[in-house]
């Protein structure tokens, strides 16, 4: 018998809508980024609405860059602050700005590394007269 249904979800369901694995899913679990799920008298894992927003929010900060441990402190600090998401958004923000600085930089050392390839290769041709 499947539990799914608008209200409730199993897992294999949760996984095939948010396009991860169920292992994902355990894995999130254990790392408290999620909490555990709640279970019927079977014990089969459930999920609701609350956790289907919960686990959005952790695959986006995620596919925002932050780390493990960034997305570790935003949910105890969710859970600290009684699950009031907007007591988290000002710690989120100084997260992202951090990520977006490092990022910046990055792309800023890439595209000096790409005017010195340039620039080599271009010598190198000059040099050896490889395009006649």
């Amino acid at each position: 018998m499947r539990l799914s249904n608008e209200d409730h979800m199993q897992i294999s369901d949760l996984a095939e809508m948010l396009g991860i694995t169920t292992r994902t899913i355990r894995l999130y679990e254990k790392l408290g980024l999620v909490e555990p799920p709640k279970r019927t008298d079977g014990r089969v894992r459930y999920y609701e609405k609350t956790d289907v927003k919960r686990f959005k929010f952790v695959l986006k900060v995620k596919e925002l860059g932050l780390s493990l441990e960034e997305m570790k402190e935003l949910a105890i600090l969710f859970d600290k602050e009684q699950k009031v998401p907007e007591k988290i958004m000002p710690r989120l923000t100084e997260l992202l700005d951090t990520h977006l600085k490092s990022i910046k930089q990055k792309v800023s050392t890439l595209q000096s590394l790409e005017k010195d390839i340039t620039a080599y290769r271009q010598r190198i041709i000059d040099q050896y007269n490889l395009l006649k």
